[in-house]
């Protein structure tokens, strides 16, 4: 078991906020470690944290996007392995499965997904070769944003062409994985290339692509648990048991003996995707401007299971009555079935905005994102069966998608009119709508997607808003930021069918106002202390409120009266700024009414997802962020983020016995601590230790046996990069994720240790 670091990442973090009162001011350059004037709006009241592209790719080993956040203070990435389409996001005060917390942009245009439970930001739009800057921004406190970014706001931008050029990527990665007896390598690997230019006639383009083929280690088990008194009940039925070998025993998250059969549910999954995208502008004048893209996604899957039963003769056993000579077993037939999925998605958005300096601006910008096919069928037999064909499932989502618009206008004072009251105003209109079309066919060859429909789920969300914000400096060093936004959501078409059988649900609709406040004060030029208030409402998505499912080895139970949740946060924050580096302290809270939360019981098969609404949870906690520029030694830096927080359940009504308890996946703490040492421009070598405390994934805190596999455990994971330019627009770099090699689960285990290489020509 790989002791508790905690104590290690507080020292570490706490450490460099001791050097900076040690450092020496006159030779070091100003860095802002919290960007109060963001790059999305100059006046936004929300704390955030900022990454370069420089910075990424001297101190992370970025494999697909999503990686960029790992480091981030407060956040927790559920990426299971590369290629996953599932990687969820979560933070302060919001788990990976509460994911329409988080609105992710790319550009400003969304890639939020909410069509499922589990359907993460569509990352695959972006390549990581094109990041240039990523984002976050804290909780609910500006107006600009809808609901969804009660938790937090994470914008992306992508490389916009100056003149004629492009670049070249390479990338691999070798994973060494063993869990349960079984050990392997996994392998991925992915390039891209862009390519673009501006013209003199102001039109530019940049075409890019991304190719990826990735193959994730085991994701789950097949388990039978004990009852309480640690005995394996005698399975229904009669006939013999075929006496096999390798069934293994532990202990899981409850604390109940179990026995463990192999890697089921499509374990092992092979995956291999593409995106091409071409984003163009045209510049009409130098305060006229026009941009859009065009954007495509494909994927196919292909999974495998393992066994890890054998026979007296070697064989290896899927199914059927079984025992070890100790306890008898019954496997059921799809308990090792495989799947297979292919899709392919589509996205566009077109902006027109002016910039004018000071006065007023305008912009609009729209976006549709399609899923233009998507099949996903499942076996009803093990793998060495399935071959063969056999009875199956096939869920089909072709035609489901989201699109949204935003119209804005803005004005900000000319520069010297901030003294004597001066006001930056922006108003907005914003309008989004999701779609999901889900149906289940019955297969006689499960490798073939036709057949009858045996069920079919889907429905429609769409929310419109009106929001005004101002920014009001109305004394020397003093401002003021008050917003309101008005949401109106409504549920439409809400509809479940099985033969001979159908549901419709009726058309729902609420509204909701928000108001925000900030109050900031310069205590002096390096010296900024803001207090921000903010309500959020977030709306229920499609998908918790219509796709209700059983298919292969999930049933989903869906809620259509699902009430919004509703956050009332707060936010005490001082940032000192230094010449060589920067410390910021961040206090919050975040009250959330009607919690939606989404449980998966994985300990039970087939595994069952309930959504449901927490009457209230509050979470409280302290933020610290700090950079050092030098540490005594000449290219030595250094950055850090520690968060300590406390989520409790004040009130539920639907389940007495949670109140009082941990809310599910918050950790208590979470930090990340990044060395760099550059002494040139030539080369540099990082080295960034991550941790987040234990966390509960039952509401009632009963799973407290945390670091075992369907559990939420322990982080403690180094990662290390050495960077080298050997010749001009040259970068080479091999690294190593989880290099202690730190066995850790969400679920679903994360990867073991990670070798990285990667080869980057620019021209």
């Amino acid at each position: 078991m790989t002791p508790n670091l905690s104590p290690l990442a507080t020292a570490i973090s706490l450490s460099l906020a001791t050097a900076y009162a040690c450092a020496d001011e006159a030779t070091m350059q100003t860095v802002i470690v919290n960007s109060t004037r963001s790059a999305l709006d100059p006046d936004l009241p929300n704390t955030s944290v900022v990454k370069t592209q420089e910075e990424l790719r001297q101190q992370q080993n970025i494999f697909n996007p999503e990686d960029a956040l790992r480091n981030m203070p407060s956040m927790t990435i559920r990426k299971r392995y590369s290629g996953d389409r599932n990687a969820l996001v979560g933070g302060r005060s919001f788990s990976t499965t509460q994911a329409p917390r988080a609105l992710v942009t790319m550009d400003g245009y969304l890639l939020s997904n909410f069509l499922g439970r589990f359907d993460a930001p569509r990352w695959n739009m972006i390549a990581p070769e094109e990041i240039t800057r990523v984002e976050v921004l804290y909780g609910p406190f500006s107006a600009l944003y809808p609901g969804n970014a009660i938790g937090a706001t994470i914008a992306v931008s992508t490389s916009r062409p100056t003149t004629f050029g492009g670049s070249v990527r390479v990338a691999m990665q070798d994973q060494s994985f063993a869990q349960y007896g079984d050990q392997d390598h996994y392998r991925n690997y992915q390039g891209s290339a862009i390519i673009g230019d501006k013209l003199a006639s102001g039109l530019w383009y940049k075409l890019m692509l991304n190719h990826q083929d990735s193959t994730s280690q085991p994701m789950g088990y097949y388990t039978v648990t004990a009852n309480a008194a640690g005995v394996f009940p005698a399975p229904a039925g009669g006939g013999a048991a075929t006496p096999v070998t390798g069934i293994g025993y532990d202990t899981g998250p409850f604390g109940t003996r179990r026995a463990i059969f192999g890697a089921n549910a499509g374990a092992v999954d092979h995956t291999r995707q593409n995106t091409v995208k071409a984003t163009f502008g045209y510049d009409f004048s130098p305060a006229l401007v026009a941009e859009g893209f065009v954007a495509w996604w494909g994927n196919q899957s292909v999974t495998r299971n393992r066994t890890f039963l054998r026979d007296a003769a070697g064989n290896s056993v899927w199914s059927g009555r079984v025992t070890d000579g100790v306890n008898v077993f019954a496997l059921p037939a799809s308990a090792f079935a495989p799947y297979t999925r292919d899709e392919h998605h589509a996205q566009a958005g077109l902006t027109v905005k002016t910039h004018h300096k000071s006065g007023w601006n305008a912009s609009v910008s729209a976006s549709t994102y399609r899923i233009l096919d998507d099949v996903q069928r499942n076996a009803g037999s093990a793998d060495p069966f399935a071959a063969s064909g056999g009875a199956g499932n096939a869920v089909v989502r072709d035609g489901s998608g989201f699109n949204s618009i935003d119209l804005q206008t803005s004005y900000t004072p000319a520069a010297g009119d901030w003294t004597g009251g001066a006001h930056a105003l922006a108003f907005g209109l914003h309008a989004d709508d999701y779609k999901l079309k889900q149906t289940t066919r019955n297969t006689a060859d499960w490798r073939n997607a036709s057949g009858p429909e045996a069920q079919f789920v889907g429905g429609e969300t769409q929310v419109l808003a009106a929001y005004a914000q101002d920014a009001w400096r109305f004394a020397p060093h003093w401002q003021a930021t008050l917003g309101l936004r008005a949401e109106s959501w409504q549920a439409t078409n809400g509809a479940q069918r099985t033969p001979g059988t159908a549901l419709s649900y009726p058309r729902r609709s609420e509204q909701a106002w928000s108001p925000k406040f900030s109050l900031a004060w310069d205590a002096s030029a390096d010296t900024t202390v803001r207090l921000s208030a903010g309500r959020g409402t977030r709306f229920a998505t499609v998908a918790e409120l219509f796709q209700g499912t059983a298919v292969g080895s999930s049933i989903v139970v869906n809620v259509p009266t699902l009430k919004p949740e509703r956050s009332n946060a707060l936010e005490l924050m001082a940032e000192q700024r230094y010449a060589f580096g920067g410390l910021r302290a961040s206090l919050f809270q975040d009250d959330v009414r009607d919690t939606i939360w989404s449980q998966l019981n994985l300990n039970v098969f087939p595994n069952v997802t309930n959504v449901q609404n927490i009457g209230r949870v509050r979470t409280r906690g302290l933020e610290l962020v700090g950079q050092v520029d030098r540490l005594g030694i000449p290219g030595l830096s250094a950055e850090a983020n520690i968060a300590f927080s406390k989520s409790t359940i004040l009130e539920n009504d639907n389940y007495q016995p949670s109140i009082g308890k941990n809310w599910a996946r918050v950790p208590r703490v979470r930090s990340a601590t990044t060395l760099t040492y550059a002494p040139t421009d030539v080369w540099s070598v990082s080295a960034s230790y991550r941790y987040s405390g234990a966390q509960f994934n039952e509401i009632n805190n009963s799973d407290y046996n945390t670091d075992v596999y369907g559990a939420v455990s322990r982080v403690s994971q180094l990662d290390v990069r050495l960077l080298v330019k050997p010749a001009r627009n040259t970068e080479v770099a091999i690294g190593v994720d989880n290099l202690n090699n730190n066995r850790a689960y969400q679920l679903h285990p994360y990867p073991g240790r990670t070798l990285s290489l990667e080869a980057r020509y620019a021209f």
